[in-house]
């Protein structure tokens, strides 16, 4: 199992509209990734603890699946729809992170 990262930094200047993320992105991204997603999480940062007030993040997604092969077939055929709509949620370049799942409780 491998798991996709999708982080959207915290950066000076930058925003993010959660609501629109949860409510309407991320539904449509996984009706378009259908069963290539075995499951999803999303963080939201509430702060960097002992390193200040600010979280480096905005926001982490992420996504479950098979294989890095199986999340790309299923998200090749949407991708420029899916980067198209980020404008509307957020002004940073989200950077991406595939990790394989070495221990999950």
């Amino acid at each position: 199992m491998i798991r996709v990262s999708i982080l959207y930094p915290n950066e000076q200047g930058a925003w993010f509209d959660l609501g629109y993320y949860l409510d309407t992105h991320l539904p449509m991204a996984l009706e378009k990734l259908g069963s290539a997603v075995k499951g999803v999480s999303v963080d939201h940062g509430l702060s960097a603890g002992s390193q200040g007030p600010r979280p480096p993040f905005f926001a982490i997604c992420h996504f479950v699946a098979e294989s890095p092969e199986a999340y790309q077939e299923a998200l090749e055929p949407h991708r420029e729809a899916l980067g198209r709509d980020i404008e509307n949620y957020t002004n940073v370049q989200p950077l991406i992170q595939v990790s394989e799942i070495r221990l999950s409780r």
